[in-house]
């Protein structure tokens, strides 16, 4: 399975220049699980850059992956890795379930890099 991170969509919506190391996750929809922490950061990303219509476009690719909905359980979970870790709420609700769901993480957000099963690739200006 992989989760492919806020970071990372909009970097391949962008066409940036990590787009195609991104794509292979992306597209492969039959393996690709999206949180819904996720879609609330590209959708409010899109929106800001452009306006509703294209974060509905957007949100829309999202979800030919299957979407992840955050339970009190992953609550739970992302708020102890979040304390031991001392990550942000967003990415420990990302690290949470990807280890819910047996996923690789796919991003350009350094502080995923230090963890297991992430596929991690720097941002380029």
């Amino acid at each position: 399975m992989n989760l492919v991170d806020s970071s990372a969509w909009l970097e391949y919506f962008a066409d940036g220049p990590n787009a195609s190391f991104f794509a292979a996750a992306i597209e492969n929809q039959r393996e690709l699980i999206v949180p819904t922490i996720v879609l609330f950061e590209v959708y409010k990303r899109v929106r800001q850059q452009r306006d509703d219509r294209a974060a509905l476009a957007a949100s829309a690719i999202l979800y030919r992956g299957r979407i992840i909905d955050l339970t009190a359980g992953l609550a739970f979970n992302a708020a102890k890795i979040s304390d031991s870790e001392k990550l942000p709420m967003a990415d420990s609700i990302i690290i949470a379930t990807a280890r819910s769901e047996h996923a690789v993480v796919w991003t350009q957000d350094a502080d995923f890099k230090r963890f297991d099963a992430v596929k991690y690739r720097a941002k380029k200006s």
